[in-house]
């Protein structure tokens, strides 16, 4: 099972959190997180980063309470109505062999923030250990809340969790989609 290994706030996240009543949200992204199985080959660049993104995303489907948006846009959000007022928090999952998309999920959090469509904006990745594990490209913690930093983004209500194994067995097998490759590798 996965394992919150870190989290990290930005502009007030828990402060904000506390004050609209989404300390259930969070805690419900948290255990999602952490009901996760994520079995791991501790060995570097041995397991394929989509296969974990895979497990996290069917987590949230298995819910049936987050809602899936299509792509181009926060990847799972979640209102609830406290005190006759409906707030609502967006997730972006960040497990994939290209960090680049990073800059991306942050994009999707600051424009429905700034638009008023989510209180809050989690962003889910590799604990700097897990990364370790996954291929080269793949986002970390450390890396996340760099990114953050560096897009102004340290000024609006986001919470980066690092997760990461608990029990490292087996590699998350790695997808071979280049046919031709596939066939030499069969040979």
């Amino acid at each position: 099972m996965a394992k919150i290994n870190s989290v990290k706030n930005f502009d007030g996240a828990q402060n904000k959190v506390n004050r609209l009543g989404l300390q259930p949200l969070l805690e419900e992204v948290q255990s999602l997180m952490e009901s996760t199985r994520i079995l791991l080959l501790e060995e570097k660049q041995k397991n394929r980063a989509a296969a974990i993104r895979e497990l996290i995303d069917a987590s949230f489907a298995q819910s049936k309470t987050w809602e899936l948006k299509k792509s181009g846009d926060v990847d799972w959000t979640k209102c609830k109505v406290v005190n006759g007022t409906r707030v609502c928090v967006g997730v972006e999952v960040q497990v994939s062999a290209r960090s680049e998309m990073l800059y991306q999920d942050i994009l999707h959090l600051k424009t429905r923030i700034m638009t008023g469509d989510i209180d809050i904006g989690i962003i889910i990745v590799p604990s700097d250990r897990l990364q370790s594990f996954l291929p080269d490209r793949t986002p970390s913690f450390s890396y996340a809340k760099k990114v953050i930093a560096e897009q102004d983004a340290d000024r609006l209500p986001i919470i980066v969790i690092g997760d990461r194994a608990r029990r490292p067995r087996a590699a998350a097998p790695k997808k071979l989609t280049n046919e031709s490759r596939r066939d030499r590798i069969t040979e």
